[in-house]
């Protein structure tokens, strides 16, 4: 154990039952989550009154995150005809979607979160024509997304942030809302500089990628969140490039730790220090479970498995309860393995980091510049238990397709 962690106070899984009716989390588990939940909601809408909702419109630390969280709750709470959590979601788009800047391109922190969440939102309001109006919005930022060489390619702020946006309106709305060439002309960009990139610097990787000066490896902001959201794109986009793409994960596999966990960028000389999902094993995890899905090869689930591993002894994090960096992010790691293999194994591992959540704030973990946002504060927090209720269905916000 280091100082960025607490030793993990639970044993691991001993053939606990923890599943009800329809796969979902069993009455009782359900029941104290449902009670945690709105104790938090009422905690999360306090302080933002408090505090004030500012000019953050990011999905990542500002309103736009809890237009998210509300959308996700609607799914997970309600029934489709009780309406109040998409009203609630869209009282806390509008104001964003009238100061959209035009300078960001990613769903977490630019113009296509609150465009995405939009076009979902006022679709599910019977809003036809404000949900057409965000729709085509959307759409049009393709042309900066694809002409501006200055654009990284990494999720936070990047090209396969923007394609996610067009995903997550594809899932609730229907493939056909999107014109599949936008998405072949932004996979084309991101492949022709990894390429070129691996290629001018002798890379070992086959695509390489970088961010502000350095080789950022995990899912925020490098090769592990473009090469995840790319696997997941249907296989008529990334057919040309699947040799690629598999010998840049193999690349990934020779930097995993003996430990399971994984550096965040090449530079780094930290070491084997940082499990979080922006930096590390619970951001890589998805892309290795990706790869084993379209290469069938056994290794990748290795990787995985390691990774979930040294994220149950090592992932209750000091620095915080969010899921950018914090353990509630960490327990979506679980839920993605859970989710392949149906081990109830990885579902306990989650909920135990869930359970850790419930004394949200009473471990003295470090308080987040932004407390109640979704990716960093509590939103974030809630947000994952509601995923616990229903874990075939959990994905991690803002990345999991």
């Amino acid at each position: 154990m280091t100082a960025r962690e607490f030793p993990n106070p639970f044993q691991d899984y001993n053939q606990e039952q923890l599943l009800g009716e329809n796969q979902k989390l069993n009455d009782a588990l359900s029941n104290q989550i449902k009670q945690v939940i709105d104790r938090l909601l009422k905690q999360l809408y306090a302080g933002i009154e408090r505090e004030g909702e500012g000019y953050d419109h990011s999905v990542y630390t500002g309103s736009p995150g809890i237009a998210l969280l509300n959308l996700h709750l609607h799914r997970v709470l309600s029934n489709e005809s009780d309406d109040k959590f998409l009203h609630t979601s869209l009282q806390f788009l509008r104001q964003p979607l009238q100061h959209l800047k035009g300078k960001r391109l990613s769903f977490l922190c630019g113009d296509p979160g609150p465009l995405a969440i939009g076009t979902v939102v006022y679709h599910k309001l019977n809003q036809k024509q404000q949900s057409t109006e965000c729709l085509r919005r959307l759409s049009d930022l393709h042309k900066y997304v694809c002409k501006d060489k200055d654009l990284p390619n990494e999720l936070l702020y990047g090209r396969v942030g923007y394609i996610y946006s067009l995903l997550f309106v594809q899932k609730y709305i229907g493939t056909d809302c999107i014109d599949g060439s936008i998405i072949s002309k932004v996979v084309k960009v991101i492949m022709d500089q990894g390429k070129e990139l691996s290629q001018r610097e002798g890379s070992a990787s086959a695509l390489m990628f970088m961010w502000h000066g350095s080789h950022y490896l995990g899912a925020a902001h490098g090769i592990a969140g473009i090469f995840y959201i790319l696997l997941k794109l249907d296989r008529s986009y990334i057919e040309p490039y699947l040799t690629e793409l598999q010998a840049s994960v193999d690349y990934m596999l020779t930097l995993q730790f003996p430990s399971g966990n994984c550096p965040s960028s090449l530079e780094s000389t930290s070491g084997d220090k940082l499990i979080h999902w922006c930096h590390g094993a619970p951001g890589w995890i998805y892309t290795f479970i990706s790869a084993y899905q379209v290469f069938k090869e056994e290794k990748y689930m290795r990787a995985a498995i390691a990774c979930s591993d040294v994220i149950w002894s090592r992932g209750i994090l000091r620095k915080g309860y969010g899921v950018c960096h914090g353990t509630a992010g960490n327990g979506y790691a679980f839920l993605a393995l859970y989710k392949h293999t149906r081990q109830q194994k990885y579902l306990y591992r989650a909920y135990k980091f869930g359970e850790w959540c419930f004394n949200y704030g009473k471990h003295g973990c470090n308080i987040p510049d932004s407390p109640f946002s979704l990716f960093e504060g509590m939103a974030g927090t809630i947000y994952f238990l509601a995923d616990l209720l229903d874990p075939l269905r959990a994905e991690f916000p803002a990345f999991e397709i």
